[in-house]
């Protein structure tokens, strides 16, 4: 038996994932092997999840709309839309 998949939209692309993943996951599945990167500093410099259970604040992406949510500590849901820091060459 297949596991339940849900689609969510990373930066505009369609990612599916299993129900269940934290955002965290799925921004990482996005990336495809490259740097995961959730936001940009002040300077500009790219962050990423660090401690994986919400301390840290490092793993902060824009759900629907709603800044600074903790990816780490969000589980993906149908349809979610997910903005973060990366940008694409």
């Amino acid at each position: 038996m297949s596991e339940a998949l849900v689609t969510v939209r990373i930066d505009g692309r369609s990612v599916n994932v299993t129900r269940g993943s934290s955002v965290a996951a799925a921004v990482a599945l996005a990336a495809g092997g490259a740097d995961v990167v959730t936001r940009r500093s002040v300077s500009g410099a790219a962050r990423g999840p660090l401690c994986g259970m919400g301390v840290c604040q490092e793993c902060r992406v824009t759900i629907d709309g709603v800044r600074h949510r903790l990816a780490c500590q969000t589980l993906c849901a149908e349809g979610m839309s997910i903005e973060t820091g990366r940008t694409f060459a």
